[in-house]
Parts: structure tokens; sequence; C-alpha cells
């Protein structure tokens, strides 16, 4: 069975003021279909290039990046992305933001409409179609954003901290809506965070990267079942200790980078 992400041995350099900077190096991971993974690591060691990568916003110096066992040569509808800001256009309402990318090629104006006003109200924002985004807070903003990435109905989401700017009790909600919406899709999910808790929470497997040059140096796989309940997870057997195992793992990588 293909994989429906895989990364071959990347490397990437980018150019410095003084001499090039090694941002990843002999990277390789395997996303399977409707996977969850998250990837955790000290600022800068490059979890933000790999989604950029995924994406095709990028290329690596070295190696390969396949989906769906293709090479990716450029950005493509079946790869979406949500980013730490919503980046709505503020000059179009909720329902005119998510349907922005489909309406720029052909489309069937009552077909896409439908299917953006149902994912509006499965993101909790029925009754806002119309609003501008000034008129929305920042959580809302970010359901808007999350509508607009899913309604193309991608094969995977790249998710690079997406919650990072929001309140602790409206993040909370949001990676709930997010795991509802993952588990009624089967979408692949590739998401980038510092927070360890909301690693624990979301993800199938923990991807935990070394200091620069990134390096993925342990792979945490997740025994909580993806029957998850926010609340109660910190019950579960075990579950103190990987947190600790985990938190220990990124905080080490954190320690080197700053030494």
């Amino acid at each position: 069975m293909v994989a429906q992400i895989e990364l071959d041995n990347i490397s990437l350099t980018f150019p410095g003021n003084v001499q090039p900077v090694t941002v990843l190096e002999d990277i390789s991971l395997t996303l399977e279909k409707g996977e969850f993974v998250v990837l955790l690591g000290p600022s800068g060691c490059g979890k933000s290039t790999i989604l950029n990568l995924i994406a095709g916003f990028t290329k690596p110096d070295s190696g390969r990046v396949l989906a769906a066992g293709k090479q990716v040569q450029k950005p493509g509808p079946e790869r979406g992305m949500i980013f730490q800001q919503a980046n709505l256009f503020p000059w179009l309402s909720v329902l005119n933001n998510v349907t922005f990318g489909p309406r720029l090629g052909r489309h069937n104006k009552e077909v896409v409409n439908a299917r953006a006003l149902d994912w509006i109200h499965r993101v909790g924002l029925k009754g806002f179609e119309h609003h501008a985004p000034w008129q929305l807070s920042g959580g809302m903003k970010q359901r808007v954003a999350m509508a607009r990435a899913w309604l193309p109905e991608p094969e995977v989401l790249l998710l690079d901290e997406p919650f990072g700017a929001l309140d602790a009790q409206t993040r909370l909600m949001m990676q709930e809506l997010l795991r509802e919406a993952w588990l009624a899709t089967h979408t692949t999910m590739l998401f980038v965070t510092h927070d360890v808790e909301e690693a624990l929470f979301l993800a199938d497997r923990v991807l935990i990267m070394s200091a620069r040059p990134g390096k993925i140096v342990e792979e945490v796989v997740l025994p909580f079942g993806r029957k998850r309940d926010i609340e109660t997870l910190s019950e579960y057997p075990g579950y103190g200790e990987i947190k600790q195992h985990v938190l220990h793992r990124v905080r080490q990588e954190a320690k080197r980078h700053l030494g």
C-alpha cells in the first residue's frame, strides 16, 4: 500500500549571513492514510519547513517528497494548509472566504455554496455566514480557516501551530473541533506544535525533532485510542509517564539548541 506522504532522506540548507544554515538533515518520515501525526521540537528545528516541503512551497536540496507515491513538484489542492494566523480576506464574508479557492476555477456555485455552508455549520459558525472577519473573534477566524481548508476535500492537511495564538479555553475547544472533523473525514493530518499536552490529545504518533539541524530523534506511538475525552485523558494509565518522557525529551533538545 502506497503511503499518503513520504519524505525520503530529505536535507535542506538555507543561505546565511556568514555561512549556509543546515535546517534539515537526513529526514525520513511516512504518513499513512488517515493518520494524525504531530511534530514536536524546539524553535528553529525545521518543523514548519517540513510542512512547506510537503505543501510544495519549498524544494529539498536532496531526497524526495512523495504524495500518494508521486513526487511533489508544486502546491496542489490535495494538500491543504492551516497557519497560525487565519489569513482571511477582510473584504469578504465568511462564506466568500470559505469558497474563495473553488471560485478561482470552474465550479458549480450552488454545489460549492451548499458544501461551504455545511462546513461553516460543522465548525460552529451557523448564522455567521455573511459576517465580515472583523466581526469575529480569533477562534472564530480559525474556524473559518478550518472550513476553507477542508472544503476542497484535501487528502492531507498540514497545520502549522494553528491554535498557538488563542487563549487556553478557545484552544481546547478548537482541538476538540479539529479531532471531530478529522474523525469524520479520515483526512491525513500533520500538525506542528510546541505544546506537549496538545500533541498527546490529538496524535496517533508524536515525532520529536532535534535542535537544528533538524532530525527526527524519537517516535512515540500513543496508546490512548481515538475516542479521547480532553477532560479525562490525563486519567489514562501511563499518561503521566508518557507526558513526562515527551516533555523531558523536547526540553533536552531545546536546551541543546540554546547551548
